[in-house]
């Protein structure tokens, strides 16, 4: 997952195109690495890189994100869920806001997440 600073835009529309004839993100990145500006967070043992950069990652990786909701019972990064653990928002402002919406993801929120 990548977050950029607004600088990325140039950085951007400064890539050529690599042998392949693609825009590639690394050479953002080396770009980013070259200036000593790049962060990066290692990924710790449960966490998976899923590559979603054509049909059949992306296929692969909503599969895998399916499979692992359905055998845990909890949402991958819900955002909701995540806001109000970190005290973003409160249950109740949440409730409000959810309260008339229905399906499978907002019947989440308020079994797990308003309980």
């Amino acid at each position: 997952m990548y977050f950029y600073p607004n600088s990325v835009v140039q950085i951007a529309k400064d890539v050529k195109p690599s042998h392949r004839g693609e825009l590639e993100i690394t050479s953002v990145n080396l770009e980013y690495l070259e200036k000593d500006q790049l962060k990066l967070q290692t990924m710790s043992r449960g966490f998976a890189w899923l590559d979603t950069g054509t049909h059949e990652s992306l296929t692969e990786a909503t599969e895998f994100v399916k499979a692992v909701e359905k055998r845990t019972g909890l949402k991958i990064a819900c955002v909701e869920e995540i806001s109000v653990k970190y005290n973003w928002i409160t249950k109740e402002d949440l409730k409000n806001k959810i309260l008339n919406l229905k399906g499978d993801y907002y019947d989440y929120i308020k079994n797990k997440v308003l309980k």
